[in-house]
């Protein structure tokens, strides 16, 4: 499934692509993904206009001229894909240009959006898990998806007094503390592992034992910038392709190849050679190094 770095990725691409375009009109391909598409979902979006594109978490947010937000989440396969029939007009760094006629066809291609100046914008979805939902942004803040969701991890409200703070007395494993939405928004099972080990922490370590009498282990400073370092990483690689995920110009991310723990069961640890490990937790795969994580 996309993190945050992914769908990082994919927003700056749309950005460019959305920002200050009108809806010209939306196709549907079937009656809705995970869940059925709102009600009057293309009538509603119909000619507005994109005022703004957002993160927030896993979910990629799009704010309209009406009040309305439209929220995406990509699941486990979605993608999206501009196509444009101006030749070289290129509107950001994840641009695909093509022929516009061949937009929307394929047989997992589910929401087609027309813009005003001839772009198509079409969302596909071979497994259908992604979201879709339409609703006021007066009511964001309540959002069922949206309530109750951590900091961003890249924001300035995640410090290490933040984090002590969550930590304290905290009895679950490191490892499912930071994948605790409620406490770090949109931190996946990547990047964590990847944290973890340049910050040194086992992630079977308690996360109450970084917070003793309201002082903190050095090492959670550590973790707090390794945990920016390896998302802001990511980013600038565009993601880790492990499966489905694409840019909107169908190009893989790159950042798996700077992996140091993750999916390296066996392998070498990059510090002191001994083999990298795999245990699960939670029901997901956890890789790191025995020796050089405590």
């Amino acid at each position: 499934m996309p993190e945050l770095p992914e769908v990082e990725t994919v927003m700056r691409g749309l950005k460019p692509v959305l920002e200050g375009r009108r809806i010209a009109g939306v196709t549907l391909r079937r009656a809705g993904l995970r869940f059925p598409f709102p009600p009057r979902f293309s009538e509603r979006l119909a000619g507005r206009q994109v005022t703004g594109l957002w993160r927030r978490a896993k979910y990629i947010l799009a704010g309209f001229d009406s009040g309305e937000v439209l929220l995406v989440h990509l699941g486990m396969t979605g993608r999206f894909t501009v196509f444009s029939g101006q030749q070289a007009r290129r509107l950001g760094e994840f641009y695909f240009e093509t022929a516009a006629g061949n937009a929307g066809q394929g047989p997992h291609d589910h929401v087609v959006l027309a813009l005003d100046d001839g772009t198509h914008l079409v969302y596909t979805d071979p497994r259908r898990f992604g979201i879709m939902d339409l609703f006021p942004e007066v009511e964001a803040a309540s959002h069922k998806l949206l309530s109750g969701i951590g900091v961003e991890p890249l924001g300035h409200e995640f410090n290490v007094d933040y984090l002590a703070a969550r930590f304290c007395g905290k009895a679950a494993p490191l490892k499912a503390a930071l994948l605790d939405q409620h406490i770090i928004a949109g931190l996946g099972n990547i990047y964590v592992c990847e944290a973890l080990f340049r910050a040194g922490l086992s992630p079977r370590r308690k996360a109450r034992t970084l917070v003793r009498k309201k002082v903190h282990d050095p090492r959670l400073d550590a973790l707090v910038r390794h945990v920016r370092e390896v998302l802001a990483e990511a980013i600038a690689a565009g993601g880790s392709t492990l499966q489905d995920f694409a840019h909107t110009d169908g190009a893989a991310g790159a950042f798996q190849q700077r992996f140091l723990v993750y999916g390296r069961e066996g392998e070498p640890c990059m510090n002191c050679g001994a083999p990298v490990e795999r245990l699960v937790q939670s029901g997901r795969s956890t890789f790191y190094c025995r020796h050089c994580q405590t």
